[in-house]
């Protein structure tokens, strides 16, 4: 439905968005992945037609929306900050844009009263916006997207503003919502938890460009480079060596080589999962570091040779600063790249 083609924006000399492709099919939520600065609020933007293009094209079906005004795309966007009007109840809030298309006071009501519902904001249509918590004024702003029954929903860092409690609870109503709205969307965000609970496909950008789209499973499990793998928190890294078939760590321990893995140097980035404790691992190693997370204990090893490891454990099952541990590692989590 919506394809994105050779889009390049520059501010001067800088390229904010480099020859970016992307497309969003009927049904799909794709997230745009990465840091700040990366390019993904920009390409939104573009999107919507609040940012003009210096290269490249935004189309809808195949019909370039080079000549299309923002309104007349039909692109519902949920800004991070909200932006919602303090001086409107909840009502007021999302009928908004419905009185900018215009039509007739009787419908306007209904479809604010269905989206409110969609949303669970149904008794509070009265309210002043002032008066509700941050995850209630979110859905507002959503509820506000909605409603002018958009072909494809756009939402420019979502949770952004909100503390780590509200952001968790969030993630699950939005994936709700978002299903019951049966729309496309394309879904900003730095946080790749967001990103993988939400999105069915993920576009990861850096520097301007896109480097990876998949399948939130398969991006995990592979990133396409070291740089990738390290924005997702996979670590640490350390220079190995592969050759017939085996895969030689800086740990001292030996494991099967990837496949594809070519002989020579290589670079390892360990997946959090790649190690584990095991009574009955070649490696040994001691505990130098534990940190409380609530349900596990991140725990960090030294082996005798090569950096700390450090991997979650179960509370229960965390062992004390300064014991002797053994280790196994899961090679299918040890991700091997060519050296810098």
């Amino acid at each position: 439905m919506l394809t994105v083609e050779g889009a390049t924006v520059r501010f001067g000399d800088r390229a904010a968005i480099d020859r970016v492709d992307l497309s969003v099919a009927a049904g799909e939520r794709v997230a745009v992945l990465g840091s700040s600065g990366c390019g993904k609020t920009t390409l939104l933007r573009a999107i919507a037609g609040l940012q003009p293009l210096d290269a490249g094209r935004v189309c809808w079906d195949g019909v370039d929306l080079v000549s299309v005004a923002p309104h007349g795309r039909r692109f519902g966007l949920m800004f991070q900050e909200y932006a919602l009007f303090p001086h409107r109840d909840v009502r007021g809030n999302v009928e908004f844009g419905l009185r900018m298309l215009g039509g007739n006071a009787a419908a306007r009501a209904r479809r604010v009263a269905e989206v409110l519902d969609l949303v669970g904001l149904g008794e509070l249509a009265d309210r002043r916006v002032a008066a509700l918590s941050g995850g209630e004024q979110q859905r507002v702003a959503l509820a506000r997207a909605l409603a002018v029954e958009p072909r494809l929903l756009m939402l420019d860092e979502p949770l952004g503003a909100l503390d780590r409690a509200w952001r968790a609870r969030l993630v699950d109503e939005i994936h709700a919502l978002l299903d019951r709205a049966v729309l496309p969307a394309v879904y900003v965000t730095h946080d790749h938890t967001e990103a993988f609970a939400i999105a069915t496909r993920v576009a990861v950008m850096r520097e301007g460009r896109i480097v990876q789209q998949g399948a939130p499973a398969d991006v995990w499990r592979r990133p396409v480079d070291v740089g990738v793998a390290r924005f997702l928190g996979f670590g640490p890294s350390g220079r190995g060596d592969a050759g017939a078939g085996t895969l030689r760590t800086p740990w001292g321990a030996e494991l099967p080589a990837p496949p594809g893995t070519a002989d020579g140097p290589v670079e390892l980035v360990l997946r959090p999962d790649a190690v584990r404790l095991d009574a009955d691992g070649a490696l040994a190693a001691t505990v130098v570091r534990a940190v409380f997370a609530g349900a596990h204990v991140d725990v960090t090893v030294q082996p005798g040779a090569g950096p700390p490891l450090t991997f979650a454990v179960a509370a229960r099952d965390a062992p004390e600063v300064g014991a002797s541990v053994r280790l196994a590692f899961d090679a299918e989590g040890v991700l091997t790249y060519p050296p810098d």
